[in-house]
């Protein structure tokens, strides 16, 4: 434990001294279930500080912005009013670090020491976030602080103006999200733009006599093809990443002449830097949900299952995740947890069912009659000496064979040898193992998960009866029951771990049982009464709006098409239409910021819903919702004024995104 460098204050000093035991056991116990993470480094901060650092996004050094003020005053603020507590900070880095607020009570503490542990794990061992550092070593905060001090050089150059470099920054960061988050920051960006090849060359190989070429293939109809060819090249393979496509060709708006020229060094160097930032905090937005969820899902069972909130602390802990869970709203802490405990009840059921499927006389047709649930339940139980651990149940624990892999021998042996070098009282995880943990731990004996077994579907049951190429059967559900691998559940979160994110993990995982049972529906916003009201429970609506809130950071996808639209060097973006129309107010802002980055005029294609007044009030008489007709625009912005055309069928045609029409959605989609 350390407190800030700068600021050694005694109750700073004294919060760390208290913690040096938590920190340390958490780790330990982190790494017990199963958590690989980075080291973290721990900092005491006051409650000043802890504001400063959430408005730089966790880190204690960033580029000179305006948007830090603002958001550190938005923070002060709610924490004056009410409005919300930060108990921790924590960032990805090698190693992690994680910031605690002096003036938590030691429950608070240890919980946020525990979710911490599960972060900095699902940072070390996502391979979404691997794709920014690749197999290097990470070393984020040098980063930032070495962008800061770039950008604090150029705004204090005296031979460039301050509000240029001010103005281009704020250009750059409203384009931040407009990047390809799911290639990694060193891909070639060339290749998916590759232009197709010139019908010149194949008329050279092709030998024809110049009197043949000349009279057929004329140099003005060759001019056209190809541009007509590379048009329609980059109109199919669309650029998500504007802010490198900006970096590669982008010049800048001279207000004094009027035109397109190059880019100082400085501003090069600045869009690189802000590009690469916009790469590095991309994982955050695209696991924010998975992230979130695997932390306070590790947590709980840190604090909650193996008990490190002691129990005069264990109430003040149960309030504080009482409040967290059931903040209103999308909130991904809940959302997250609550599909993490669907991995691990599911990856259990299949490992039990399973077995069950392999008694004679059990089969798929009639298990639900076959099996006697309560009997599994009790059978599923853990061993009652890895279920009850304390300094007098020792010698029970001891009284297992041997080569028991649920047991930690060695610190066993230390407990039984010297009872006060292992606090067993406090600490009865560090004689079990993973495997033992498991156990303790099975998430289908806990009471909330009880009905879960008996709840599996004759399909599912027809699906593994019909993979399971394992011939070995039981004589009964004892022996069954036996053999279950404890540790099916953790196994396959981890397995899920490693590979998804949000959009993936609620795709694959986002079932109608996990919807029905949580009782999750969809609203929307009604043009013909003026409020918000149910609209569907159907489990298909409600993964489609959840997935349109997640894909690209829950933002709108923008791509480049064409750099040089209609052959006047103008550059033509396109919305990748969803169902969910534009802010165009904002769109218009936007433009503007990327018309200073191209120097020429821009173009944005969308498409708008429109509504005519007389089907809304007959839709409003009715109690339905109006038909809305799309219409696709181009809004053009040419450094002086906005001019919006009729957009080409085929360009609607481009944009529309593909099986994705979704209109339930919430206030904040609504333009």
């Amino acid at each position: 434990m350390t407190t800030r460098p700068r600021r050694f204050r005694r109750a700073a000093r004294e919060e760390a001294d208290r913690l040096e035991e938590p920190v340390r056991e958490a780790a330990a116990l982190a790494r017990k279930l199963g958590l690989d993470p980075y080291p973290v480094n721990y900092w005491v901060v006051d409650h000043d500080e802890m504001n400063q650092l959430i408005a730089y996004g966790g880190f204690q050094t960033r580029y000179p912005h305006w948007r830090w003020g603002m958001t550190y005053d938005r923070q002060r603020k709610q924490d004056q009013f009410g409005m919300g507590k930060a108990f921790e900070i924590v960032n990805n880095d090698d190693p992690s670090h994680a910031f605690l607020q002096e003036s938590n009570s030691l429950a608070d503490q240890k919980a946020v020491i525990t979710h911490v542990e599960a972060h900095a794990d699902f940072f070390r061992n996502n391979e979404w976030f691997s794709r920014f550092s690749g197999d290097g070593d990470l070393d984020a905060a040098a980063m930032l602080e070495r962008h800061a001090e770039t950008i604090q050089r150029y705004v204090e150059d005296s031979e460039i103006d301050r509000e240029d470099v001010e103005r281009f920054v704020d250009a750059v960061t409203c384009l931040e999200d407009t990047i390809d988050q799911h290639r990694p920051l060193t891909a070639d960006r060339d290749g998916e733009r590759s232009r197709p090849e010139d019908l010149r060359e194949r008329l050279d190989e092709m030998d024809f006599s110049p009197a043949v070429s000349g009279a057929v293939f004329d140099d003005e109809w060759l001019d056209e093809l190809a541009e007509a060819e590379a048009a329609a090249a980059d109109l199919d393979r669309p650029r998500a990443d504007v802010l490198g496509f900006l970096l590669e060709r982008g010049t800048v708006y001279d207000e004094e002449t009027g035109e397109a020229v190059e880019m100082e060094p400085w501003q090069t160097d600045v869009l690189e830097l802000l590009r690469r930032e916009a790469y590095y905090f991309a994982p955050q937005k695209m696991t924010k949900t998975m992230n979130e969820g695997w932390a306070a899902y590790w947590e709980s069972q840190m604090m909650g299952e193996e008990r490190f909130a002691g129990t005069d602390e264990f109430l003040t802990y149960a309030d504080h995740q009482a409040r967290v869970l059931g903040s209103p709203g999308l909130n991904p802490y809940k959302l997250g947890k609550e599909l993490w405990e669907y991995v691990e009840n599911a990856a259990n059921r299949r490992e039990v069912a399973e077995r069950l499927l392999r008694v004679e006389g059990i089969t798929w047709r009639n298990f639900h009659d076959a099996v006697d649930f309560e009997a599994v339940q009790s059978l599923l139980e853990p061993h009652p000496a890895i279920d009850r651990i304390r300094p007098d149940t020792l010698e029970d624990l001891a009284a297992l064979p041997e080569d028991d892999p649920r047991v930690d021998w060695e610190t066993l042996d230390r407990a039984l040898s010297d009872p006060d070098a292992v606090d067993v009282e406090r600490y009865p995880w560090k004689v079990l193992t993973y495997e033992g943990l498991a156990e303790r731990h099975f998430s289908l004996v806990k009471p909330q998960n009880r009905g879960f077994l008996r709840r599996v579907r004759r399909s599912e049951l027809e699906e593994l009866s019909r993979y399971m190429f394992d011939d070995a059967r039981y004589g009964s559900v004892e022996a069954a029951l036996a053999e279950v691998e404890k540790t099916a559940g953790w196994n396959r979160m981890y397995e899920v771990r490693e590979s998804h994110n949000d959009v993936t993990f609620l795709d694959a995982f986002l079932s109608p049982e996990f919807v029905e049972s949580n009782d999750y529906f969809t609203y929307e916003y009604t043009r013909s009464t003026g409020d918000f009201r149910v609209a569907s429970t159907d489990p298909d609506d409600v993964k489609k709006k959840l997935l349109l809130q997640f894909t690209n950071f829950g933002k709108p996808t923008i791509a480049v098409f064409d750099d040089n639209f209609r052959n006047r060097g103008e550059l033509l973006l396109g919305h990748r239409y969803n169902g969910i129309m534009l802010d165009l107010d904002e769109a218009r802002d936007v433009l503007e910021r990327v018309h200073e980055l191209w120097g020429r005029p821009v173009n944005l294609m969308t498409i708008r819903k429109e509504y005519d007044d007389h089907d809304v009030e007959i839709a409003r008489r009715r109690n339905r919702e109006p038909e809305p007709t799309e219409v696709g625009v181009r809004i053009r912005y040419d450094g002086e004024g906005f001019d919006e055309f009729e957009l080409d069928p085929d360009l609607q045609e481009r944009i529309a995104a593909d099986d994705i029409d979704y209109d339930t959605k919430p206030d904040e989609w609504l333009s």
